[in-house]
């Protein structure tokens, strides 16, 4: 039923403002009945920061903001659904318009700036299911060397404090596909250091490809999603696997909107891999497709897992010229 409604409510959702769309989508993973997606075969299945995870497809975050419908995400095949960002006072964000689509891109530009219920409202609600518990200024100035150290520091002493109550939590840290290879030196030097139990790369770019189609929205401030970051995210994910030797697992954001994409994340070094942007385009459907081509290309190569895939092709990929 829900790969009916995607079918004939995407091209309605995509007449709406996006932010408008947005909403509602969310309001019908509420609502309606969805049926538990198939069970993923064995070879899909990634362990990762003392996880397992039934398949390496994850919903990234700026989706479920609230934590409004996780289960029902998971529902619908996703591994793993990343919410929020959540603060810890409810903001409103950035004025509005600040969600914009660059269809011929197949792109998303946003500013929300951090709109979201707060942090009490979706430690309530996470609480309560079964018994488990970048266009905002100044944010990437806490990837600057002394910032980082200082601020994980502090994250991983308050997870050390609360460990009694609410026992091992991973730490991972997000960066943006902007950095310097020299600022990538200094963050990963310090995430191995702190310990990190991984990295996400990477976040949306500030940065306007000279082979943005849709100039009328190029001017936008905020963060660039989706298509057209895959090249520069996918080279910055295979220079974050190369420095880190294995202290601990990368996943893979940014362009992901096929299996052949996916695929590519995976030798550059994503252990998991999180997609938002595509579903704008392609639907719910993309999920299990490129669980399928993933599955096919494993048998295509006589391989058990993922994981022996992680990394093939990264240190070919940073010896290649700088994507433009």
């Amino acid at each position: 039923m829900i790969g009916l409604f995607d079918r004939l409510s995407r091209p309605f959702l995509r007449a709406l403002d996006p932010e408008d769309a947005h909403r509602l989508a969310i309001k019908a993973l509420r609502i309606m009945p969805i049926a538990k997606a198939p069970a993923d075969g064995d070879e899909l299945a990634v362990r990762a920061f003392g996880l397992k995870f039934p398949n390496p497809i994850g919903l990234a975050a700026g989706f479920d903001k609230n934590a409004e419908v996780p289960d029902a995400l998971l529902r619908l095949g996703f591994g793993f659904v990343e919410v929020g960002t959540v603060t810890p006072r409810p903001q409103s964000g950035n004025p509005r318009p600040r969600l914009f689509r660059l269809e011929s891109d197949q792109a998303v530009i946003n500013r929300l700036g951090f709109n979201n219920e707060g942090a009490a409202a979706v430690h309530m609600r996470l609480a309560a299911r079964r018994g488990v518990s970048p266009n905002t200024p100044g944010l990437r100035d806490l990837q600057q060397a002394n910032a980082l150290d200082d601020l994980l520091a502090r994250v991983i002493d308050a997870r050390e404090r609360t460990r009694s109550r609410t026992g091992p939590t991973p730490i991972l840290l997000k960066i943006a596909p902007d950095l310097t290879l020299s600022e990538l030196d200094d963050v990963v030097g310090i995430a191995r250091k702190r310990r990190v139990d991984g990295m996400i790369v990477g976040n949306t770019t500030i940065t306007r490809p000279g082979s943005l189609r849709d100039r009328s929205k190029t001017r936008e401030q905020g963060g660039l999603s989706g298509r057209p970051l895959f090249k520069l995210s996918t080279r910055m994910l295979a220079e974050t696997f190369v420095r880190a030797e294995g202290a601990f697992p990368v996943v893979g954001v940014g362009g992901i909107d096929s299996g052949a994409t996916a695929i590519a994340k995976i030798k550059a070094g994503a252990t998991l891999l999180q997609l938002y942007s595509a579903l704008v385009y392609h639907g719910i459907g993309l999920v299990s497709e490129i669980k399928a081509d993933l599955t096919a290309a494993l048998k295509r190569g006589h391989r058990n897992s993922l994981a022996s895939m992680v990394g093939s092709d990264a240190a070919a990929i940073t010896a290649e010229s700088w994507p433009g």
